[in-house]
């Protein structure tokens, strides 16, 4: 008899449990689980387990499984399927955006079997829907981050920049971009838990005042930087001098610059010295130039140095690595103190300091040679001296 009451009073509570159920899961898995309950074996099918039937803790974990098989099937079919045909299109952009999403969607069915799963159950804590809202929130925000990461480069493009460059404020322009999409949703997140997000953001306001203010400099940097990009002033490996350090840019920073001397040493330069100070880029000039004096003896006749100086202007015009484009100018033009000079001004075709270093070898040697075929010598410093009378010799005798 005891028994009989025990059982007659589990009963009742399981049906004033079904009665009372919450019917928002989706109708196509409540009714199935309801259909167990009046079956052959309904008794334990609606056995309670922490106040929940026997069949509903089943059938939750069933569809939270089948939610992961789900992901691995969308993973593995969907997404592959989707990347065979991206892969044909002209565009690398629908398959770096799937490849973005696929992350996020597959978090997206762990999320939703997770809510299934609760739902099923019958558990409704204020706690546990909070945390499944901030994640489905979570869920959207990184999809959206992923989405930009995905059409940077193809969205970003800036004319008049070369592609390092470009590459250099497309990256700031996402950071930028991301930190603004993860302060909205963190934003959102804190206002799902009811935190005073607009007193917050009004503290953080005031905060930031004080950080701009602290951190003005860093700020200079950070706009001299763009203005840099923009203008395309210098770029990684160019060989430049500007505030007073000459070498060659290793990285240009958003905040700083990278300058390799020619001693090896490292430069870090803040971007507002470069922004504010002449840049002198020595690898835009395209040319070099030489420029010279050479100086002959006294003894050189005039017809030799017409004759030198008309060699050297013909084989200045007739060398393949001389810029024909650019001045040429070799004229005599000076009576020294112990040399007649020859003005030499001219250009190489490049601005490769070896390459460079080579041509004004060549020349060199082949004024040499002119100077020798027309029987003159160079002069070096020196100085004659003239005794107009020769003293007593019997004086000298005293």
């Amino acid at each position: 008899m005891p028994q009989t009451l025990i059982v007659d009073q589990n009963e009742t509570q399981q049906t004033n449990l079904m009665n009372t159920m919450d019917m928002d899961v989706p109708d196509t898995i409540q009714p199935i689980i309801n259909h167990l309950y009046s079956g052959e074996y309904g008794s334990f099918w609606s056995y309670l387990i922490g106040g929940v039937p026997i069949a509903n803790f089943i059938g939750a974990f069933m569809v939270f499984i089948l939610f992961i098989l789900l992901k691995k099937f969308f993973t593995k079919v969907v997404i592959e399927a989707m990347l065979i045909l991206a892969r044909k299109t002209e565009t690398s952009l629908d398959e770096q955006i799937i490849i973005g999403l696929r992350n996020p969607i597959r978090f997206g069915f762990i999320v939703v079997g997770i809510h299934l799963f609760f739902k099923l159950i019958f558990v409704d804590n204020g706690i546990i829907n909070r945390i499944l809202e901030s994640l489905i929130i979570y869920t959207i925000f990184w999809a959206i981050v992923a989405l930009v990461d995905a059409i940077r480069d193809h969205v970003f493009n800036y004319k008049g920049l070369d592609k390092q460059h470009s590459k250099e404020l497309s990256a700031f322009v996402i950071r930028v971009v991301k930190w603004i999409i993860i302060t909205i949703g963190i934003g959102m997140v804190l206002h799902n838990w009811n935190v005073n997000v607009t007193g917050i953001f009004a503290s953080l306001g005031l905060g930031g005042l004080a950080f701009a203010l602290a951190a003005k400099d860093t700020a200079s940097n950070l706009f001299a930087s763009i203005a840099l990009l923009l203008d395309n002033s210098i770029t990684k490996g160019e060989w430049v001098k500007v505030a007073g350090v000459e070498g060659v840019v290793e990285l240009v920073g958003m905040r700083t610059t990278k300058i390799r001397s020619f001693e090896k040493s490292l430069f870090t330069v803040p971007n507002h010295l470069i922004a504010n100070n002449p840049i002198e880029n020595f690898s835009r000039r395209g040319v070099r130039r030489i420029k010279m004096n050479i100086g002959l003896t006294y003894d050189t006749t005039s017809e030799q140095i017409e004759k030198i100086v008309q060699e050297i202007r013909e084989m200045l015009q007739q060398h393949p690595q001389v810029s024909r484009k650019e001045t040429l100018l070799v004229n005599f033009n000076n009576f020294g103190e112990s040399t007649l000079d020859i003005f030499i001004y001219t250009f190489t075709n490049t601005a490769q300091w070896g390459q460079y270093l080579d041509i004004r070898e060549d020349i060199n040697i082949k004024i040499i040679k002119i100077v020798e075929n027309n029987h003159s010598t160079f002069a070096f410093p020196s100085q004659s001296l003239y005794i107009e009378n020769l003293p007593n010799p019997s004086l000298v005798n005293l």
